[in-house]
């Protein structure tokens, strides 16, 4: 083969990017026949993707959208940057991280959407890079309800109360390109804040929300499937969708938080209704070969609070009963997080330094038994990475000297959430990893070097590659 042959770019882009020699974050088949390569790091297929291994990036928000003008909700170089360089570095799915299907929908101005047709160009873009590299790109289709219109937390971290505390949440007025009338959720007025706190009170941080008419309901279910059909035509491979951490799908699954008299509140069915029907819509406009994704706090942690014992709350069970209604519904991936729906929530950490690996595979487990088909995604690994050190060495001081004891515990937590071992069912089909990213972009190169794995590295960074172990 000629030289000017061997260095071909990607097909069908307007720019040149070479392609790799072999993906990023694939072993290379000599490594495979000398030592077992672990399921981490094998191949999935779901539907007609296929994931080169099993570590995904996590949908993370990033605040950095124009909140104003005709690139209002846009993605920009900056997504192309960050998003791009952990598929660069070997993940197997890059997620764009939570984007509003109505304006009103997005946690901050700053947050992304796809509510227009002209918010399509810019998310191609960034899923066009980020499949360049070998990677999948997915979105996750979000809207905030009651935590909605808030500034992004670097600018609550600079304001302070009256009393010195600095404030986690600061409301987004008009004047920050937000939207205070028309924060919306499943029941409406100044006791539905998400903190409970009143508008006249200066360390709250969030706005009054109004309830959703049940016509308004069904405006929003077709505005999700608009929103995925945009992210159909912007090239996306997988679609998520967000019912955890309190916005608007969890708030209407709770009963902390919905407390409606019509088809939409009350029992478990009123509950889920609009979350299935938020699938189903989806899944007549994308392809039967796209799949479906859902992100679910599994529980609220709420038991043992005084709202909970009044109320109820959205609990394990009633994720185990959601989990086994998905696969008829078309969803092909659990989410499993936790919390985030009401500032009373009740965990330590660090008695329970697994406990959403716990749950995920406690769901997976049910599922099983009674021959359901739904991946199980875990979060919260790097979480249980670092208590785990913190729990055997005496404060997390010695990490800063070591970093291989830190990827070495981090790379044998993730190997063992998707390892069938002694007959027993791995915890989870894929991990999911957020903030870790932020901090080593190349995590998974350093996973595969910590575990002795030769896996391929990007054909621009080869020479500063990792000796072998």
């Amino acid at each position: 083969m000629a030289p000017q042959d061997l260095n071909r770019g990607v097909p069908g882009l307007e720019y040149f990017t070479p392609q790799h020699l072999v993906d990023p974050g694939t072993p290379f088949p000599s490594s495979q026949s000398t030592t077992p390569t672990p399921t981490l790091f094998t191949p999935l297929t779901i539907r007609s993707t296929t994931l080169r291994n099993r570590i995904l990036v996590a949908p993370m928000c990033q605040y950095s959208t124009a909140s104003h003008g005709p690139s209002t909700g846009a993605l920009t170089d900056y997504h192309i940057a960050t998003l791009g360089h952990y598929a660069l570095k070997g993940a197997g799915l890059v997620f764009i991280e939570a984007t509003g299907v109505q304006a009103n929908g997005r946690i901050s101005p700053n947050c992304p959407g796809l509510w227009t047709d002209a918010q399509i160009p810019a998310l191609r873009r960034v899923s066009d890079f980020i499949k360049s590299q070998g990677s999948l790109s997915g979105i996750q289709l979000a809207h905030a309800g009651r935590k909605a219109s808030t500034c992004a937390p670097w600018i609550a971290g600079e304001q302070k109360t009256q009393g010195g505390k600095r404030k986690v949440s600061v409301k987004a007025d008009l004047d920050a390109g937000g939207w205070p009338t028309d924060v919306v959720g499943p029941m409406g007025g100044e006791e539905w804040t998400w903190d409970g706190k009143k508008l006249d009170d200066e360390s709250g941080g969030y706005w009054a929300p109004r309830a959703l008419s049940e016509k308004e309901i069904g405006e929003l279910v077709q505005d999700w499937a608009s929103a995925a059909a945009r992210a159909v035509k912007a090239g996306i491979d997988v679609i998520e969708i967000h019912g955890a951490h309190g916005y608007l799908v969890h708030q209407f699954l709770s009963p902390v938080s919905n407390q409606r008299t019509d088809s939409y509140g009350g029992s478990f069915e009123n509950r889920t209704r609009l979350l299935i029907e938020i699938i189903e819509a989806i899944r007549k406009v994308i392809p039967d070969s796209m799949p479906l994704y859902l992100r679910i706090s599994s529980t609220e942690w709420l038991e043992e609070t005084d709202v909970g014992k009044k109320h109820g709350s959205w609990d394990i069970e009633s994720s185990l009963r959601l989990a086994k209604l998905l696969p008829g519904l078309g969803v092909d991936l659990l989410d499993v997080s936790s919390g985030g729906n009401y500032p009373a929530q009740q965990i330590n950490m660090f008695d329970s330094k697994d406990y959403q690996i716990r749950i995920a595979a406690r769901i997976r487990a049910e599922l099983k038994k009674e021959n359901l088909s739904l991946l199980i995604g875990a979060v919260g690994l790097i979480t249980e990475a670092e208590q785990a050190r913190d729990i055997v060495e005496e404060g997390g001081a010695a990490i800063l000297k070591n970093g291989d004891a830190e990827i070495a515990k981090e790379a044998q937590a993730a190997v063992t959430v998707t390892e069938a071992k002694a007959g027993k069912e791995p915890l989870a089909d894929v991990i999911l990893v957020a903030r870790q990213f932020m901090r080593e972009p190349e995590w998974v190169l350093r996973v595969a070097w910590q575990l002795g794995l030769d896996v391929a590295w990007p054909n621009q960074f080869l020479r500063v590659r990792f000796p072998k172990l």
